[in-house]
Formats: C-alpha cells, structure tokens, sequence
C-alpha cells in the first residue's frame, strides 16, 4: 500500500512538471502570436493557472511545515474561486466570440452569462447564510456548491456549442474550436471531481493531472498551426444563425 502511494505521488508529480512546462511554452506561444489580444480571458486564465501551479509546485518541493493547514485550504480556495471567475470568462469569451457579427444573439449572451454570474453569487452566499452542516464547514460547503453549479453550467454551454457547431460557423480547424474543447475536456473532470468530492484523492489526481496536460497539448497545437478561415460554403447552415439574430431583432423592437 505505501508503495503504491509513493508511485501515485510520483506519477503525479511528474505530470505535474509535464504540465508546469505546457503552460509555460502556452504563456510564450500567447506573448509571441499576440492571441493574448485576440482572447484576453483565455490569456488571463492560462497566465494564473502557470503561476498557480508554479507556486504551488515550489511550497511542495520546499515543504509546507511552514504552512498551516489551514491556510492551505484557504489558499486553495481563493485560487479556486480566481480559476473559476476567469474559466467562465473564457467560455463567455467563446461565445462572443461567435455571435461577434450576430447584435441580438451577443446582447442575448451577454445578459445571460451576467444572469448566471448573479446566480451562482446568489448561491453561495445562501448556503453560508444557511450554514448547512457537513464534515468541511459552512464556507468549504459553499465552495463546493458554487463549484459544482459553475462546472454544470460551463459544459452545459460547451455541450450545446458542440451541437450546434455547425449552425454556429464553428470549424475544428479553427483556435476558438481548440481552446472550447481543450477547456471542455478539463471542467468535464473537473466536474466529476467537485461532484463526487474528489479534489484531494490521490488517485483522481492522476486523472486530472492528465485531463489538464491533454487541454494544454490542444491549446498549443491549435494555437500554433495555422488557422483555417471559415467560408460561408463549410457553413451550409449559417443561415439558420442569422434566421434566429434577426428573430430575435424583431422581438426586441416589438
């Protein structure tokens, strides 16, 4: 038993610095092709998750006998909730990005992804008002509601982006399609994590070490090959988007 703890810490710290040296060369690739211009959350979310693991993989290598418990779990969180606010940036910066030609659809979005921010606040905060009791306290508790809440949410929208590819103009060649499912395929777990109270299993985190260097490959394989430009013909049903813009023009100014 000891030493398969001791090779799942290993394994897992080994992707750990697979990831670490991703997410640097995505930082550079960002800097140097000025995609940080082009998608300033996923930039910014990509930016704080290399310096949040890059702190953290050096407090592990320098041991954290000098960091209390709790001050783990409540550095922990912060950076959870950070990662969170600026993870549903980047799916609402997909989405802009999608209806950029479309007025309606992108007031639409906007208002609600500022609905769904309101509510997942609004969540939270009644759960610690509440303070339902459970074995990781009131505030923990609300962390993991807001979590699971916002990690619903995000593949929900992802799920009904993938189905709707087609009608939306979305083609895999193109870097906003690779950022959607590379983003996709990490809250997935992530998900699976929060839900079935995962985070801190050793063993899952194998899982979701892999889940995220896997994100980081597509990010820079389509952030470093050369983009395909949409044509109108790949998109025989782009007329059903701006069938539903116009739709929704009309029942604004009614």
């Amino acid at each position: 038993m000891l030493a398969d703890n001791m090779s799942t810490r290993i394994l897992v710290r080994h992707l750990w610095e697979v990831g670490l040296l991703l997410q640097a060369l995505l930082a550079v690739t960002l800097l140097a092709k000025q995609n940080s211009k082009r998608f300033p959350f996923f930039a910014a979310y990509s930016f704080f998750c290399f310096v949040e693991s890059a702190v953290l993989y050096g407090l592990w290598f320098a041991g954290t006998q000098y960091i209390s418990p709790r001050r783990s779990v409540q550095g922990f969180w912060i950076a959870e909730i950070i990662s969170l606010m600026l993870g549903f940036g980047v799916i609402y910066e997909i989405f802009r990005k999608l209806f950029s030609s479309y007025s309606a659809l992108r007031a639409l979005a906007n208002r609600l992804f500022q609905w769904a921010s309101v509510a997942l606040a609004f969540m939270g905060f009644l759960v610690i008002y509440f303070q339902v009791l459970s074995p990781y306290g009131p505030v923990v508790d609300a962390m993991y509601v807001v979590e699971e809440a916002t990690r619903t949410i995000e593949v929900g929208l992802l799920l009904f982006l993938f189905l709707f590819a087609n009608a939306f103009g979305l083609h895999w060649r193109q870097s906003v399609f690779g950022i959607a499912l590379g983003f996709g395929i990490f809250i997935s777990v992530e998900l699976i994590a929060v839900t079935m109270k995962l985070q801190f299993s050793g063993t899952f985190n194998i899982v979701r070490s892999i889940a995220f260097d896997t994100s980081l490959l597509l990010w820079l394989g389509y952030l470093l090959a050369p983009e395909s430009a949409t044509q109108r013909t790949d998109v025989p049903k782009l007329s059903q988007l701006e069938q539903w813009n116009q739709a929704l023009m009309e029942l604004i100014h009614q």
